[in-house]
């Protein structure tokens, strides 16, 4: 067989051992980042759907009142309730095996009208309406009910246990902005007294904007001159910029409710000075809350703009103010654009950080401090309202990926320029 013959076979061979060796390198890759993406998407992805899940589902009153909301289908939600739904009512409490069932049911319908946890105990405590045997009419139903507490003869219960029969339902999600359902279904705004998560949403998102910019102003020139230090006095100054990290959290609350209390080293140190005669409120206000908060997210900042700064060649800054730009001007025109990937990176952790904080406004800031998350954090542990705590989760989940998306959109804009 000649050589030209044995070449194409010795070339096919190594093609196809390439094609192999890729494929284990493929396969190896996958079986390394696999762990990784388990670990992903059971504590992350997980999680997240069901909360999203949650803000749309309304199990408490459909999985028990299965029959009353079959009832109450056709009825047009004016008129008196039908003799049959009052018959339902009484076979689905009566099905209940204990009251805790029957105590979610009233605290999700007092959540839509004040007064029906009260109208719910007592109703199941007085069943059954009849002795063992006996049936009753719906129309004897209906009286016995009326019999045990007049107030289901108000359309307004009936009207919360209709509208709250579906399993899914889009309440919660429409409280958190600050709409409801009205009792024919039709979507309008909440009452003015009653709407309050819009403002507490701008609330959260100024509280975090003067954070964010708070940081920025101290992290830039920090970050500048570590920048412009050696390696060595730079990573041991590094360390001073790290140590927030390894400090819990609520020692450092603590620690500032020590500092700025009326007595504490701030207000002595301010009026030791002469810049104040009396202690300045600094707890328990929005002050408080801004300075601790800087405090703690500062790190947050000023690694992303070190990074990028680290990167900046000084030969830049010292050509502009040879051609004769003044330092200044040289400054912010030359060397200030460069770090703006870093400026947006730091401004993005750190608000997307803050919008999500629950223990330093609660602990620093007063009533008027809260933020969204002392909320979700109220209708999980005290109102135990899982919906309403998802739906407002959801809420500043979509904040954080519609300020990621603008991130990015703006990132993309200044590379397609650039």
């Amino acid at each position: 067989m000649s050589a030209a013959a044995i070449a194409p076979i010795g070339s096919a061979d190594l093609a196809r051992s390439l094609q192999r060796a890729e494929r284990r390198r493929k396969q190896m890759a996958v079986a390394l980042t696999l762990p990784l993406l388990v670990f992903l998407l059971l504590t992350f992805l997980v999680p997240i759907g069901a909360l999203l899940k949650r803000a749309v589902e309304n199990p408490e009153v459909a999985d028990v009142l299965v029959h009353t909301g079959q009832a109450l289908a056709q009825w047009d939600r004016q008129s008196a309730p039908p003799a049959p739904a009052f018959a339902a009512l009484a076979q689905d409490l009566g099905a209940l095996p204990e009251s805790a069932q029957a105590g979610t049911l009233a605290r999700r319908l007092n959540t839509e009208v004040a007064g029906a946890r009260s109208l719910v105990m007592g109703t199941y405590r007085a069943l059954p309406l009849a002795p063992a045997g006996e049936r009753l009419t719906p129309e004897q139903v209906r009286e016995k009910l009326l019999a045990v507490d007049p107030r289901w003869s108000e359309t307004k219960y009936w009207q919360a246990i209709a509208k709250n029969s579906s399993r899914w339902t889009p309440d919660y999600l429409l409280a958190s902005v600050d709409h409801r359902r009205s009792a024919a279904g039709d979507i309008e705004p909440m009452p003015a007294d009653q709407a309050v998560f819009g403002k507490i949403l701008l609330r959260t998102f100024n509280i975090s904007a003067v954070v964010t910019l708070c940081c920025l102003l101290l992290a830039y020139p920090l970050a500048y001159w570590l920048s412009t230090l050696s390696a060595r006095h730079a990573n041991v100054l590094m360390i001073l910029v790290l140590v927030p990290f390894w400090t819990s959290i609520l020692v450092r609350v603590a620690a500032w409710i020590v500092l700025l209390q009326r007595e504490g080293l701030v207000n002595t140190a301010l009026m030791g000075i002469g810049l104040t005669s009396e202690p300045i409120a600094l707890l328990f206000n929005r002050t408080g809350v801004v300075i601790a908060m800087v405090h703690i997210l500062l790190p947050f900042m000023i690694l992303p703009l070190y990074s990028v700064m680290k990167s900046v060649p000084p030969t830049y800054l010292r050509a502009a103010i040879s051609l004769g730009s003044a330092p200044l001007a040289a400054f912010f025109r030359v060397y200030v654009p460069q770090t703006y990937p870093g400026i947006g990176a730091g401004a993005l952790l750190v608000f997307i950080l803050c919008i999500g904080y629950y223990v330093t406004p609660a602990l620093l800031g007063g009533a008027d401090d809260q933020m969204l998350s002392y909320y979700i954090a109220q209708y999980t542990n005290v109102e135990v309202n899982w919906g309403m705590a998802c739906a407002l989760g959801a809420v500043l989940l979509a904040a954080t990926l519609v300020l990621y998306a603008v991130y990015r959109r703006i990132v993309k804009s200044e590379l397609s320029l650039g």
